[in-house]
């Protein structure tokens, strides 16, 4: 049994829809905000040193975290139908290069823009800060929006980085704001959501 430490919507909302789309055994063990709660803290610290979700324990009891690590993990489970393109796919380098782009060049633009106070002290400057991320975090999107194919990001197979896409346009700047700047990035997560077998978890996720 896998247990996953999550918070709906979260980015642990990415490793959940593998788990279901593997038909892995696993349970959620949903905590509250990281960020605001000590409970929260204390739970993951032990486990992760830097608080953060998502936390995965391994059935033998092994901790990984890093979402990027935990999706190329569990294509190397061999359950079949794996979301990774497999050594000598010609779409696997790409997949490679854009699933180390987003984790490290888009993901940590809501780590340092969900919650300023932690890297600005001054209360003036802090929205001054948040707009810039977010100003570079659009200018990152609309690099990965140049590199997306169709149907799905790497061309006719349906990979991890489109439940990339499907949860990570759910946050900041929003869905209306990728309908109007990245039309492929939108048709990608809206298909993704259509998923047969995953609705559940993007209901529990994304409710509504």
């Amino acid at each position: 049994m896998y247990t996953l430490f999550a918070r709906p919507g979260w980015g642990s909302a990415i490793v959940e829809l593998q788990l279901a789309w593997y038909g892995l055994p696993y349970e959620v063990e949903d905590v509250d905000d990281p960020f605001t709660s000590e409970a929260a803290r204390a739970r993951l610290a032990p486990m992760n040193a830097l608080t953060q979700l998502p936390t995965l324990v391994l059935p033998d009891g092994t901790v990984m975290t890093e979402s990027a690590a935990i999706t190329l993990h569990l294509a190397d489970l061999g359950v079949g139908r794996s979301l990774v393109p497999p050594v000598g796919d010609a779409a696997r380098p790409g997949f490679l290069r854009w699933l180390v782009f987003v984790v490290a060049n888009v993901y940590p633009t809501f780590t340092y823009a969900d919650d300023p106070a932690r890297f600005v002290d001054d209360a003036v400057a802090r929205a001054g800060f948040r707009a810039k991320v977010d100003a570079y975090a659009e200018r990152l999107w609309g690099t990965v929006e140049d590199a997306a194919g169709a149907p799905w990001f790497v061309g006719e197979r349906f990979t991890a980085l489109d439940l990339y896409v499907g949860v990570m346009t759910r946050w900041r700047p929003r869905r209306a704001w990728f309908a109007a700047n990245c039309p492929r990035l939108t048709a990608i997560a809206l298909a993704a959501e259509a998923v047969p077998g995953l609705g559940p978890v993007w209901q529990r996720n994304f409710p509504g």
